[in-house]
């Protein structure tokens, strides 16, 4: 994973900061939220929109599991009527929820990156001393990453679905009533993702130690999970083990929501599982960034260095 960052500029730290102030004031508590929200969403879509490689990268690696993957397995994979599936389909066709998958998981650990860019940076304080809550200024954060990694989800589809006129053999089709269908499940599976990533960077200290964590996260989450294969293969080839653990997986069923809304159908377990471990994340995440109760507070006591905000 390409780790970047780039230089805030004072426009925006001013803007994620103040708020509007004189305009809050003036205005209620809901006006005064949504000033937040969009203080926060655009200095966020600033950032990313600064960042070319940043969001090419993230359209350029599914794009090249689908053309690699698709084109050398799909003659030696087969795919059974499972559910959602009321036919045989095509090895691209069922890989596909898993690299939309793969769109919301990297954008999401993205995301967890530019937290600890901006604590160490000290952008971070700047935004928690804003006066609002501070788990709202942590959702009004989540809620960013998420808008921005369901924007290059429907990037990524509309790059498929032309890869289908250019490459026939690798066409890959959903009813059109999935492109609307899909969009409930992928805001949620951005948000349990974007709220992982937020409860690691509440641990993840230094910018050096990004990369190595990430790996530990990121590939064990995507490859323990259906995104490239019916988990009942694995059963079938006798490993029961490394099935159950990818049924604990979120990215699973974050996979599995996916797939079911293409195809018009909604899948009640993985909707509840995807959802608890977005509020779990996102509640311990927000007592981690309390001053009062979580790490950082640890971090600032004698001898443990200075507080990172």
């Amino acid at each position: 994973m390409t780790v970047q960052t780039t230089a805030e500029r004072p426009s925006d730290i001013a803007s994620a900061n103040s708020m509007r102030p004189r305009a809050a004031l003036r205005a209620g508590p809901v006006t005064h939220l949504g000033l937040a929200l969009a203080a926060i969403t655009r200095r966020e879509v600033g950032k990313f929109i600064r960042q070319k490689g940043r969001w090419a990268s993230a359209l350029v690696r599914p794009l090249l599991w689908l053309i690699v993957f698709a084109a050398g397995f799909r003659s030696l994979l087969g795919v059974s009527i499972v559910p959602p599936y009321e036919t045989y389909v095509t090895y691209q066709e069922y890989i596909l929820p898993g690299l939309l998958g793969i769109v919301l998981l990297f954008y999401g650990m993205q995301s967890s990156l530019s937290m600890v860019y901006d604590r160490e940076m000290g952008i971070m304080r700047l935004l928690l001393t804003a006066p609002l809550p501070r788990w709202i200024l942590l959702l009004f954060k989540l809620l960013s990453a998420t808008f921005l990694a369901v924007v290059q989800a429907y990037i990524f589809l509309l790059i498929v679905f032309g890869v289908s006129f250019v490459m026939p053999y690798l066409g890959v089709r959903i009813p059109a009533t999935g492109w609307i269908y899909i969009l409930p499940p992928l805001i949620g599976g951005g948000l349990m993702l974007s709220a992982l990533g937020l409860l690691l960077s509440v641990y993840i200290r230094q910018l050096e130690n990004f990369a190595g964590t990430m790996n530990f996260v990121i590939f064990p989450m995507f490859f323990i999970s259906p995104a490239l294969y019916p988990l009942w293969k694995l059963r079938e080839q006798g490993a029961e083990y490394i099935y159950w653990i990818a049924q604990i997986n979120p990215f699973t069923h974050t996979i599995e929501l996916i797939r079911f809304a293409a195809y018009g159908k909604f899948n009640f377990l993985s909707f509840g599982i995807v959802l608890a471990f977005a509020l779990v994340f996102f509640i311990i995440a927000a007592i981690g960034y309390d001053p009062q109760r979580g790490m950082l507070r640890r971090k600032g006591k004698p001898g443990g260095g200075s507080p990172s905000g």
